[in-house]
């Protein structure tokens, strides 16, 4: 216990004084720096599959907007899962290095956005997607911290609510402003064919495309940078 709470005050002592969305692309000098740039994390085992379908209709979506973007393929590597060590908070990377996490944690540092897809798995996303999230968000928060997000998911049939709530909830744990769109981000078919087929799950991510762009335009047009909060963190659970 007195790990985790050790853990918790040294991330909320960073958290309070971290300028995020965007530094590392405003200290860059190229062009892909004032377009912006997007990264898309496909959460399933196929590399061209439905989820990919999906994210291939944001970047195209993106791309006529002006906004760069990036695939990020979760594959077929085992992925380990957080332990709960709490070692990452005085480390400041997770313990267990590995490729998969040190190359999304360096593609989110360079990205203005973030998109998580995933398959629908008994009305969750794909569990190897989570295990890298949950180490992800907890040993590099500061990645992801204000930076604008959003989750899409691909189903069969049902169980897309529940997996968008999963992946919804890295999304506000980190102060990351959540765009939408026209309806909840999610579709259907269980080949690219028949995802290209629902036209109401493909105008949903066109939308929610075009409302990032947007949002990123805006923010690099003012310079108006989210900063985290200076109050002190509080920390609680439900006995004190």
């Amino acid at each position: 216990m007195s790990d985790r709470r050790e853990f918790i005050k040294r991330s909320a002592a960073v958290l309070a004084t971290a300028v995020v969305a965007g530094k590392t692309a405003a200290e860059t000098t190229s062009a892909e720096a004032t377009k912006g740039r997007v990264l898309l994390l496909n959460g399933s085992p196929h590399p061209r599959g439905c989820t990919y379908t999906d994210l291939t209709i944001i970047a195209e979506t993106l791309a006529k907007e002006g906004v760069e973007s990036e695939v990020y393929q979760l594959g077929t590597r085992p992925v380990r899962g957080c332990i709960g060590c709490f070692k990452c908070g005085k480390k400041g990377q997770c313990v267990f290095s590995d490729e998969l996490l040190e190359g999304f944690l360096a593609k989110l540092d360079k990205a203005d956005g973030l998109v998580i897809g995933s398959p629908v798995y008994y009305a969750g996303p794909n569990g190897s997607l989570c295990a890298l999230l949950d180490r992800a968000c907890f040993s590099g928060a500061r990645y992801f911290r204000g930076k604008f997000g959003a989750a899409i998911v691909n189903a069969r049939r049902a169980g897309c609510t529940a997996a968008l709530d999963r992946l919804n909830k890295y999304l506000n744990y980190h102060c990351m402003p959540l765009v939408t769109s026209k309806y909840w981000p999610m579709t259907h078919g269980t080949t690219p064919e028949e995802v290209r087929k629902d036209l109401e799950g493909m105008q949903i991510l066109r939308t929610l495309a075009r409302n990032m762009a947007q949002l990123i335009r805006e923010r690099k047009a003012t310079g108006d940078h989210l900063t985290l909060p200076t109050e002190p963190n509080i920390s609680t659970n439900f006995i004190r």
